[in-house]
């Protein structure tokens, strides 16, 4: 049996998996599963970022048991799983759901979310509101719209951008300055199998004896046509990772306070490969 596999990611990323049977056995039913990771958010002040997902559902554009111009919802999922956002970062993820769906075209995904909390490093936890997250759920458009069929792979990453979702109510720099935190979430969708993954090191120049030091917390940006695309975080190690963007030309900048900007023009992206950026911050004067 020849299986589709399509991934839902986010950076923090959502990730499902379409598994199409092309033999005729199963009448046209695909295995679908579901993966999240995170587009990753600043940790100094926060532990934890966690959403409570008690439904996916994603919508059937065109196939052979839908009519020209009709549309139905597949549900993917119905166990209610809670994830830390902050632990799915730079290239990880959490399989969420493996189904079977219709062969066809897919064009938005629904996630249903019933809770949603931060959790400051000093075990202060604020609990958010979720606008009709429960009860019509979180859209996310599919564009171009990804197609399920027998015997290929179909890669769909659903980013979760963690630092865009959960807006600060107060000031997190004053002492008792967080009031609360708004939550309004930000996902793109992006075809894995069309597009690349950007990767690298971020470090600076030290002493003789240890000439490079990794950087932690580095912010790195990556603009498509002077237009923000999408931005992570180096980690202790000082590296990071974006998937899922689109095969392309893009500028990529990394910042950190006490240190010099550095970017890099033209950085190539190619569909279905890997493309390393390196940075070396010098200290601002």
């Amino acid at each position: 049996m020849k299986t589709t596999k399509l991934f839902f990611f986010t950076l923090l990323s959502i990730v499902f998996i379409f598994a199409a049977c092309s033999d005729g056995s199963n009448g046209g039913a695909s295995a679908l599963s579901i993966k999240m990771t995170d587009a990753p958010f600043p940790h100094d002040k926060v532990s934890a970022a966690t959403v409570t997902i008690t439904k996916i559902d994603a919508r059937l554009k065109s196939g052979e048991n839908t009519a020209q111009g009709d549309a139905q919802f597949i549900t993917l999922s119905e166990a209610e799983t809670t994830l830390n956002l902050l632990d799915l970062s730079n290239g990880i993820t959490h399989t969420l759901a493996n189904t079977e769906v219709p062969e066809g075209s897919y064009d938005l995904v629904r996630l249903f979310v019933s809770e949603a909390s931060i959790v400051l490093t000093d075990g202060t936890t604020y609990n958010v509101q979720v606008p009709s997250g429960a009860q019509t759920g979180i859209k996310v458009f599919v564009k171009p719209s990804v197609i399920v069929a027998g015997g290929l792979t179909t890669d769909l990453l659903l980013d979760f951008d963690v630092s865009s979702s959960f807006i600060l109510k107060g000031n997190m720099n004053m002492p008792g300055g967080i009031t609360g935190f708004l939550f309004k979430p930000v996902i793109k969708a992006s075809n894995l199998s069309t597009s690349g993954t950007l990767t690298g090191m971020v470090t600076t120049s030290s002493t003789d004896v240890n000439p490079l030091t990794a950087l932690e917390g580095v912010e790195v940006s990556v603009y498509a046509a002077d237009t923000l695309n999408t931005k992570t975080f180096t980690d202790v190690e000082g590296k990071y990772t974006v998937l899922g963007l689109s095969a392309g030309s893009y500028k990529v900048e990394a910042e950190l306070e006490g240190y010099a900007s550095k970017e890099e023009q033209d950085v190539n992206i190619v569909a279905g490969n890997k493309t390393t950026v390196n940075f070396e911050l010098l200290p601002s004067n």
